[in-house]
């Protein structure tokens, strides 16, 4: 079957760097689901992933961590769904990716495709919200009802920074959901437009020091902060905006030792979100990536969340790929890009 993967750590420029490959088609068993792919995503993972290394590989690695498809097959295990369910889901780390023709993915990472999307918005989706959803709702605990979404304001603040990027765009919509004031990061005029369309209540700029654009908002601290870019540069930043018995969480690792005992005092606590985490030790509440899936669905269905889709390429190859690659590259990327359909 027809699928898209590296040997070799190349710059993206590099036509090698993603080729067009032919590999078996596998088979499903036990929980595993056989998915004919329709639509994948790319996201900053399949970009660290490609350029991290030096080793020379006999066989091709294949990237893709965000996908949308038709279920073919099921193993014997399978309660969850069954063959022509239309999927969407991020799958594992420690398993090939989903940019090829067929995949294979465990069922309890995957939910039930909205109905309401196209199928590239659907693929813009999965990675990303279950980031977000499990960051604000499992690291920094606050308090959901997705049955009775923006039920009621709870006054409290989150500062998101970096709220254009994928991560970012689902993480304001969610916040807003749960009744939060929503501050998000970004600098430049599309990007602080894409913020704003996507519920960001207020709008401070990262690059210039996000204490005093903070405060000349009026607001002293924020109840919580979700850190989606460069925790070295703003650690010191997220000490000070902190309100005591405040909860932190990042998604970027740091590079340098960050200072916990800057939080000792106000008895913050903080977290990280890694959004593969489940599946890559297969925890015991693994089957909840399928819950959250099922969540999110239901919520885009409903019209309380929008895709985070910004630009579409077609159809699935490996040209088609590293163009994508490239635009995560330039860190300029609003939004989420899906490549879709095959040829």
């Amino acid at each position: 079957m027809h699928a898209i993967g590296f040997t070799d750590h190349l710059p993206i420029e590099d036509p090698a760097s993603l080729r067009d490959v032919t590999i078996a088609k596998p088979s499903a068993q036990g929980h595993d689901l056989l998915v004919q792919v329709q639509a994948v995503a790319v996201n900053p993972v399949d970009v660290g992933v490609r350029k991290t290394g030096h080793e020379h590989r006999m066989r091709p690695k294949i990237l893709g961590w965000d996908a949308t498809g038709i279920v073919t097959a099921v193993g014997e295990a399978v309660t969850l769904f069954q063959p022509g369910d239309h999927v969407f889901y991020a799958g594992s780390f420690r398993r090939p990716g989903c940019d090829s023709a067929y995949h294979l993915v465990d069922e309890r990472l995957v939910g039930h495709a909205p109905a309401t999307l196209t199928t590239a918005a659907r693929a813009a989706m999965p990675l990303t919200s279950l980031t977000a959803y499990e960051a604000l709702f499992e690291q920094l605990h606050i308090p959901f009802d997705p049955a009775k979404p923006n039920s009621e304001k709870c006054n409290q603040t989150i500062l998101i920074i970096n709220g254009a990027g994928g991560v970012g765009s689902i993480a304001t919509q969610l916040a807003k959901l749960a009744g939060l004031t929503v501050i998000s990061s970004a600098s430049r005029p599309e990007s602080i437009a894409w913020t704003q369309q996507h519920g960001a209540d207020l709008v401070v700029d990262h690059h210039h020091d996000l204490v005093s654009e903070v405060h000349a908002l009026g607001i002293k601290d924020v109840d919580y902060i979700l850190g989606l870019s460069d925790l070295d540069s703003h650690w010191n930043e997220i000490c000070t905006l902190i309100k005591p018995g405040g909860h932190i969480a990042s998604i970027t690792e740091n590079r340098r030792p960050i200072d916990l005992k800057k939080l000792t005092k106000k008895r913050g606590t903080f977290a990280w979100e890694w959004m593969y985490s489940k599946s890559y030790y297969h925890t015991a509440d693994m089957i909840s990536q399928h819950d959250i899936l099922e969540t999110i669905a239901d919520l885009l269905d409903r019209g309380l969340l929008q895709s985070t889709l910004s630009q579409t390429l077609r159809p699935i190859n490996a040209l088609n790929l590293r163009q994508a690659n490239q635009l995560i590259e330039q860190h300029h990327m609003i939004g989420k890009v899906v490549i879709e359909g095959w040829k």
